[in-house]
């Protein structure tokens, strides 16, 4: 099923979003994960690497999102 027709200078937009959300995201998630790791004892490390791994996560869904967008548009 198609949504509705694109220009196309609106499909490059979409396709260059996805990209930039999901290689940003995965870096928040490693650059979290990284901070968790190295800062267990710490209640602010904990929480910092917390927030940025939702964030990169949440960064990644919304790539996938866009990528699944832009599969139902021409």
């Amino acid at each position: 099923m198609v949504l509705t027709v694109m220009n196309p200078k609106t499909l490059v937009w979409i396709e260059r979003l996805v990209w930039i959300f999901i290689y940003i995201g995965a870096l928040l998630a490693v650059l979290g994960l990284f901070v968790i790791r190295q800062r267990l004892d710490d209640e602010l490390g904990t929480s910092l690497g917390t927030g940025l791994l939702l964030i990169g996560g949440a960064s990644v869904g919304l790539g996938v999102f866009l990528i699944w967008l832009r599969s139902r548009l021409s």
